[in-house]
């Protein structure tokens, strides 16, 4: 069986869950309490040497870090992960911004506002974060003001390696409203069978 090191505040780690839940595979989820350095023990440090979640560990006891990069192990060989060629190319392209231009900001907005005293300094910081964010969600707008899902016609890993964060951007400060192809895609994402949803902030 697959076991999951997670915690239910990172998107990234929500990422992985939903996948696992879309697709129905079996795991066992193993949560760690990242502000008080539970993966910063050894005992972590051997299966990550980054010391970060999400971490999945295989049947046969190899150990895989990284959400995107967990995202595409998990989807090989199922409809999650396109079979042509360029659509493949696509979706990590779509994953590689998510990492670079979107999770940056959007994500960091929402864990500054939640877990760090918002001096000036840091509220002029947050607002920069912000007007990146808005950037990346406003990419995300363009392309989902034309097609359904972020490549080809279906949904694919693209889509769960973007919802997360995006499903909970407000409480970053983001206003959604701002963004109706994004609302209808998050609609269309938490209509599948088996979604699971992001746990807000307030009821952790």
């Amino acid at each position: 069986m697959l076991t999951l090191y997670d915690n239910l505040e990172s998107g990234n780690g929500h990422k992985v869950r939903l996948l696992l839940s879309l697709l129905g595979t079996e795991y066992q989820l193993i949560e760690k309490d990242i502000h008080t350095g539970e993966t910063r023990t050894p005992e972590f440090l051997a299966m990550n040497p980054n010391g970060r979640i999400p971490l999945l560990v295989l049947a046969d006891g190899r150990h895989l870090p990284e959400s995107n990069a967990i995202l595409s192990y998990l989807a090989e060989g199922t409809a999650w992960m396109p079979d042509d060629r360029f659509e493949r190319a696509q979706v990590l392209s779509w994953m590689f911004f998510e990492q670079y231009n979107h999770e940056p900001n959007v994500a960091v907005a929402r864990f500054w506002c939640h877990h760090l005293e918002l001096t000036p300094e840091r509220l002029a910081a947050l607002e920069a974060k912000r007007e990146q964010g808005r950037k990346a969600l406003q990419v995300m707008e363009l392309q989902l003001s034309y097609s359904d899902w972020l490549v080809g016609s279906q949904p694919s890993i693209a889509d769960i390696a973007l919802y997360s964060y995006t499903s909970v951007a407000d409480e970053g400060g983001y206003d959604l409203a701002a963004y109706p192809g994004i609302k209808h895609w998050l609609a269309r994402m938490e209509s599948l069978s088996g979604f699971i949803p992001m746990v807000p902030f307030d009821a952790l």
